[in-house]
């Protein structure tokens, strides 16, 4: 992953210091109980139109939101949320995040941008939905925060299963004592294809010489990530490359990472992290298609995280305790939803937590939800109370610096460390 310094990031948003100047003359508009809300989407593809299109469906059935505008570096893309939410459209970001009547923006582009657009739109009065991974480096993680510190935004993590009930009941049972002091936490994220996975579709006839819908706008998809010459591959499919994703790592592990922080009485930096994998099966890609994860906790306690996208069998979803085991995903990946949550206690359980739960499983009912819908409306809710939503900016960056070390790990072969102090990655331990 390039390393950019902050020197480096403040030169690049320098680029836009007029807009900046501009925008500082308005404040944000106040939004009252019954205003709609005008929401713009940076980043049209797959994902970020499967987004926009929950924002449209809300906002078509309670009026409480619009979306007024829709920005991609792929013309094809503007014109069709052009069309399909009945807006404005433009190639350019930094007209979006510029306009006054925006109060709101959606990023789902790729990872590489996912910091610095969200910055610039908080700087310019915007709360902000970004999907997941929330960024792509430690350091964006550290200036995230400080960025929603300083504008008091609103900025959700869009890992929509943090929104699921799952996690509410399974934090309440921790809390509540049901397996005893939390030893280690497990997930796994496991699929396979003929093809590989990201291996999406390439649209032959688009490219930078194209004109019309065709035509894409390479340099500013680029952006901070290395200048290189136009590569089809690269656009359609970037998460097989490290200059714009961390594969595994922060399109899966971040949905596992993110509701255990949840779940946990509260949300923790990793103390140490180690990776490994491999390529093993697709050979097309930088990022491994095979990668675990064992990370520690400072207040006494593991992770370990598998996954391969050449082989779909998955391992159980569970957090172990001294005295019980919490079983959120019994068969399957940490997104899918299970009926119940299943505490299971150990043989070994002792007389006091016998008396009190019993030595027999105990099963916790889970409501079924849309949590994509639940996730989109906690963000609009908090953009008019100014509260905290689901997946804020602190717990997202927990999640950010572990999926991130692994990669930092895994590329340079080392065990590393972080002091949540000084927000530094090291070789050795922190002092003190």
């Amino acid at each position: 992953m390039p390393k950019v310094g902050r020197r480096e990031f403040l030169q690049t948003a320098g680029a836009l210091a007029p807009l900046a100047l501009k925008a500082a003359q308005s404040k944000p508009r106040v939004i009252g109980a019954n205003d709609r809300i005008n929401i713009a989407v940076i980043g049209n593809g797959g994902r970020g139109f499967g987004v926009a299109r929950t924002f449209h469906k809300i906002g078509s059935e309670t009026g409480a939101c619009r979306i007024a505008a829709v920005c991609d570096t792929w013309q094809r893309r503007v014109s069709q949320g052009k069309e399909a939410f009945g807006c404005e459209g433009t190639l350019d970001y930094r007209e979006v995040i510029d306009r006054s009547d925006i109060d709101g923006v959606l990023i789902a582009t790729p990872d590489h941008w996912h910091a610095r657009i969200a910055i610039a739109a908080m700087e310019r009065g915007k709360d902000v939905y970004v999907e997941k991974p929330m960024c792509h480096t430690v350091e964006e993680a550290r200036d995230l925060v400080e960025a929603v510190g300083k504008t008091k935004r609103v900025l959700q993590v869009g890992s929509q299963t943090t929104s699921g009930d799952q996690w509410k009941k399974a934090r309440k049972a921790i809390a509540d004592g049901m397996i005893g002091p939390v030893i280690m936490s497990q997930g796994s994220y496991h699929r396979n294809s003929a093809d590989g996975e990201w291996n999406w579709k390439i649209d032959p006839a688009a490219s930078p010489d194209a004109s019309g819908d065709d035509y894409i706008d390479w340099k500013t998809w680029l952006g901070p990530a290395p200048k290189r010459l136009w590569d089809a591959e690269r656009f359609f499919r970037f998460r097989k490359y490290w200059d714009y994703s961390g594969g595994i790592a922060t399109d899966l592990f971040y949905h596992v990472i993110a509701p255990l922080n949840l779940c946990w009485t509260e949300p923790e930096f990793p103390y140490k992290v180690m990776a490994s994998g491999g390529i093993y099966a697709f050979r097309d890609r930088e990022v491994p298609d095979t990668f675990h994860v064992v990370a520690e906790y400072a207040r006494g306690h593991s992770l370990v995280l598998s996954s391969s996208m050449a082989n779909s069998q998955h391992i159980p979803g569970l957090i172990r305790g001294k005295e019980a085991s919490l079983i959120m995903v019994e068969h399957g990946y940490f997104e899918s939803y299970s009926p119940t949550l299943a505490v299971r206690p150990e043989r070994a359980a002792s007389d006091e937590y016998k008396r009190k739960f019993g030595a027999e499983e105990i099963r916790i009912p889970v409501e079924n939800i849309d949590t994509t819908r639940a996730h989109v409306e906690n963000f609009l809710a908090c953009m008019r109370s100014r509260q905290k939503p689901v997946l804020d900016v602190e717990t997202g960056a927990k999640a950010q610096v572990l999926v991130s070390m692994s990669v930092m790990s895994y590329r340079e072969g080392k065990v590393l460390y972080f002091d949540d102090k000084k927000w530094k990655v090291s070789e050795k331990p922190p002092k003190g």
